[in-house]
């Protein structure tokens, strides 16, 4: 498992991409996977080319050095003119359009066909009540297996969707959970907790629903072609938190430990009034109204953002967790607390990969079909997974 000291951004290929071909005179993206030699202004690219697809008007005024391409996918998602989500009840905000929605637009408009990632896909329905805080009326999952030829158990990936435990789909994260599953070999199996509303499924019954789903996949790895001997969490924003939390709860319940959780822009503290919540109050698409929004509707009462689940960084004990990747965007509230819960990983003794990337947003990681620095972040998920699963 390799350990970055503090850095604090990624290289930023993205960049010398676009000084180079500005040189040229032309605008270039490989859309299949990045790589790089030692020297960071040299990009190999493979798969057909196509031309970047870049934004129409000015950035806003919160990130004016947004990457360009995040910026025309942000873009996009703000001309769909939806209402703000703090004007909407819980079942009308899962009705607004989400940063996938805006990327398979903007493909659409510049007649570029969306990834396919060498994955089946399977879908199931965990039994009832597995555990005993679990949902009633069972677990929905969505299993992706590689379709490479590779004989015998694979590694596997229990990962879990953003939302702010309110919206999210299966659907909307899917492009995150099929390049995962492409890219590390592993069956990933991606859950369809409980959502929360303004009167059901309060805290913590999302996350006893992804518990449920780990210690189920544990317990029934052969059944779906896992080594339950390789087994990891991965999450995106909430789903970050509970890939974390996963491991608390596995810990303190008796379940063996994944060998490794990988934290996209976690929700990982209680503190709405860090330095990027200052910076980025009104970014899109995670701004602070909508993580008001959101814990509004999961929390019984604000104490509940004082749960060791939820502030990971002030209440949790991380000790004994396992290796972490935590994958960051600049433009984002939550960009302090994943930098927070690094240090307080490495000073519980874990070891932990941290890694910014600067101008991208929150919801980055699933944009990888436009934005070049989304592919990067998910070639470095991929790379530490794969050391894992060795």
């Amino acid at each position: 498992m390799q350990q970055i000291t503090n850095p604090l951004v990624a290289p930023t290929r993205a960049t010398s991409l676009s000084r180079l071909v500005r040189l040229a005179g032309l605008t270039i993206l490989l859309a299949a996977s990045l790589t790089s030699c030692s020297d960071d202004d040299d990009l190999f690219l493979s798969g057909d080319e196509l031309m970047l697809i870049e934004p129409m008007g000015p950035k806003p005024d919160y990130a004016p050095d947004m990457d360009d391409q995040m910026w025309a996918v942000i873009e996009q998602f703000v001309a769909f003119g939806d209402p703000a989500l703090p004007e909407l009840t819980a079942r009308q905000a899962r009705m607004d359009h989400s940063v996938t929605d805006a990327l398979n637009t903007l493909l659409a408009k510049n007649n570029r066909p969306a990834p396919v990632p060498a994955v089946t896909t399977d879908q199931r329905i965990l039994p009832p009540s597995y555990t005993p805080q679990s949902a009633p009326d069972g677990i929905p999952v969505r299993v992706y297996t590689p379709t490479d030829t590779t004989s015998g158990n694979r590694p596997g990936i229990v990962y879990y969707h953003g939302g702010g435990w309110v919206i999210g789909s299966l659907e909307v994260y899917e492009p995150s959970a099929q390049l995962l599953a492409e890219r590390t070999g592993a069956v990933v199996v991606s859950v369809d907790y409980r959502l929360a509303s303004e009167d059901m499924n309060k805290f913590p019954a999302a996350h006893e629903d992804a518990f449920a789903a780990y210690k189920w996949v544990r317990e029934n790895a052969a059944t779906i072609g896992i080594d339950s001997s390789r087994i990891a969490t991965a999450g995106e924003s909430a789903g970050g938190n509970m890939a974390a939390a996963v491991c608390l709860m596995a810990r303190d319940r008796g379940v063996a430990l994944p060998v490794h959780q990988l934290l996209v822009y976690p929700v990982a503290n209680n503190d709405l009034m860090t330095e990027s919540y200052e910076e980025y109050a009104n970014a899109v698409p995670l701004n602070r109204p909508n993580i008001l929004f959101f814990t509004e509707k999961y929390f019984n009462s604000p104490a509940d953002g004082d749960n060791p689940l939820i502030s990971l960084v002030d209440e949790a004990d991380l000790t004994g967790m396992p290796p972490a990747t935590i994958i960051a965007a600049e433009i984002d509230p939550l960009q302090t607390e994943g930098m927070l819960l690094a240090q307080a990983l490495r000073d519980a003794g874990v070891t932990t990969t941290y890694q910014l990337y600067p101008g991208t947003t929150h919801e980055f990681f699933g944009t990888y079909a436009v934005v070049p620095l989304a592919n990067e972040a998910q070639d470095l998920a991929a790379d530490q997974l794969n050391a894992a699963f060795r």
